[in-house]
């Protein structure tokens, strides 16, 4: 009687464990603590923008009226040629283009002392007379870049008097402006010499430009909240022939820099303007390339996650389970995917993997997924048909999202400084984008940063001579 009472109750234990091995339990996993690493994220690349420098007929004028004025040309001496002259600039040069090159239109007024008379029996018998008149001088010029200035060879192609007075020498009529043609054609010269030294002297470029780069390489946060910081250095700059088209003067410079991406510090690239060399080049690239910062926060990894898993329930056999919460968060570069579960197990499992990205699919998934279980927890082992059954499978089918806004987002933010962006007065950023790829994904204390790889071509034009 003893003995059959010990097998009931012996049996009956049995059952109970059996029992309680397919029914729900509360277990608890091992929870893996949160842990980031505190590097910095350098992602540098090397890119080649274009740098259109255009000056308009009109800046060009203007900065040619403005160093050459007054008083052009001077010749204070009679005796030598019988003449003295002085010239003045009247009025304002004016500038068109023409095959290539630049024409102008020069009025001057010319103040002229001439001395003219002849010689008789030995007797040399003068006179003197001062004029003043007005002319126009056209003038032509061919463009060439060096050294950072544009350059001019200027040549005089024509000269019209406004007017022609004369004077009677022995009984004939001579007009003045015949009296006074050799010293035009000193004086012409010198105003072409002129010119071209003041175009060099005005159309230096250096300073437009390494402002302009030295102003565009400061370290810019282009995230705050999630010390995102973008920089640029300058290292090469090349440049081709000037070419004088559509009532402007213009070269393409080809700039070679490195584009970086940091997280957490600013970058380390560095721009010295007085160690940049500009060197000649045939043919310049434009293909940019830089990396942008794609940040998606845990709480909304684990939404769009959660997502997924909404009104789902997961079966194997007799056992079911559902997911009713998600949390996620980053250690040893690898997420940690929490899921509080109801049905056959009551509780949380925690899963790893390393994030990666479908391009296909434009979705963030995770690689060498797998479940966190304490082997030492006997509990655990009884969930074993959790963590290597065919629910298992299911779970980590589920456990992506889209970052298909977040690539948008990013598109739409490189658009905006490829359409006509203005970081400094007078100099413009324009381009196309042709591709994104998200390339590195980085775990921080507070978001997912997806690094996304921008391709394109962009323009940075300089107008506006002051």
């Amino acid at each position: 009687m003893i003995k059959l009472f010990g097998k009931i109750i012996t049996a009956t234990t049995v059952t109970i464990l059996f029992f309680s091995c397919s029914t729900t339990q509360k277990i608890e996993a091992l929870k893996p603590t949160p842990s980031y690493t505190t590097d910095i994220v350098y992602e540098k690349q090397v890119s080649y923008f274009n740098l259109p420098v255009e000056i308009t007929m009109t800046d060009l004028q203007g900065q040619i009226n403005k160093y050459f004025n007054g008083l052009v040309y001077e010749d204070n001496v009679l005796e030598d040629d019988n003449m003295m002259v002085k010239v003045w600039k009247q009025g304002p040069i004016i500038l068109n283009e023409r095959f290539g090159k630049i024409d102008m239109v020069l009025p001057l007024k010319i103040w002229a002392k001439v001395r003219y008379g002849f010689e008789q029996f030995g007797v040399k018998l003068y006179d003197t007379k001062e004029l003043n008149l007005n002319g126009t001088i056209k003038l032509t010029s061919a463009v060439t870049f060096k050294n950072w200035h544009f350059s001019t060879v200027t040549e005089i192609t024509g000269f019209d008097w406004a007017e022609s007075p004369s004077v009677v020498i022995a009984g004939k009529n001579i007009p003045m402006t015949y009296l006074i043609n050799p010293a035009v054609n000193l004086f012409k010269k010198q105003i072409a010499q002129n010119i071209d030294n003041g175009i060099e002297r005005s159309m230096d470029i250096k300073p437009y430009v390494l402002n302009a780069l030295d102003f565009m390489s400061k370290p810019t946060e282009v995230n705050k909240d999630y010390h995102v910081w973008l920089g640029l250095q300058p290292l090469e700059l090349y440049t081709n022939q000037a070419v004088v088209a559509n009532k402007k003067v213009s070269i393409t410079m080809g700039l070679k820099a490195y584009l970086e991406t940091s997280i957490n510090a600013q970058p380390s690239v560095k721009f010295d303007k007085t160690k940049l060399l500009l060197q000649g080049a045939e043919k310049l690239p434009a293909d940019f390339g830089v990396t942008i910062a794609g940040i998606v926060t845990y709480a909304n990894a684990s939404a769009l996650m959660q997502a997924n898993f909404n009104g789902k329930r997961f079966e194997s056999g007799s056992r079911s389970i559902t997911v009713e919460k998600i949390d996620i968060w980053g250690k040893d570069g690898k997420m940690i995917i929490q899921l509080g579960m109801t049905g056959s197990i009551n509780g949380n499992f925690y899963l790893s993997g390393i994030p990666k990205y479908d391009a296909v699919k434009k979705e963030m998934y995770l690689d060498e997924l797998d479940f966190v279980l304490d082997s030492k927890n006997k509990l655990l082992k009884l969930g074993d048909w959790l963590a290597h059954g065919t629910i298992a499978a299911k779970l980590k089918e589920n456990c992506k999202y889209s970052i298909a806004d977040q690539l948008a987002l990013g598109e739409k933010n490189v658009k905006t400084y490829l359409s006509g962006y203005e970081p400094v007065k007078g100099v413009k950023v324009t381009g196309t984008l042709t591709s994104l790829a998200p390339q590195k994904i980085v775990l921080t204390s507070n978001a997912i940063i997806t690094t996304i790889d921008a391709r394109g071509k962009v323009a940075i034009a300089i107008d506006g001579m002051q």
